[in-house]
């Protein structure tokens, strides 16, 4: 008796393995929608390409600098610039996003 329930497990386990291969392999009605053969075409779909004047890339600059109770805190907005492909700037435009930097100014220290 257990070599023939050993048998129907080995079986078993065979038809299983044979039935995920095939799901598995491009050839199976699962994948046919995604297969392609060689005289079939992939679909491609080309991207506008803007021009380097187009896009803005995003710059931080100095706003304020200002000594508070032995801190330096300084103060930067953001800006949309428009460069041309030589790099000259076409439009600057100051954005709503500011960031502020504090730190300790080690210089007005006394006995330093």
């Amino acid at each position: 008796m257990k070599s023939s329930s050993a048998r129907l497990s080995l079986f078993g386990l065979l038809l299983i393995l044979c039935v995920y291969a095939y799901l598995d392999s491009p050839y199976s009605f699962l994948n046919k929608p995604f297969l392609y053969t060689k005289t079939e075409l992939a679909m491609s779909v080309m991207k506008n390409n803007r021009e380097p004047s187009q896009v803005p890339v995003f710059e931080e600059k100095l706003e304020s600098r200002k000594e508070i109770g032995g801190y330096i805190v300084e103060t930067y907005r953001e800006y949309e610039v428009y460069k041309d492909k030589d790099g000259n700037i076409l439009k600057s435009t100051p954005t709503s996003k500011t960031d502020t930097l504090k730190y300790k100014d080690y210089d007005s220290i006394k006995g330093r």
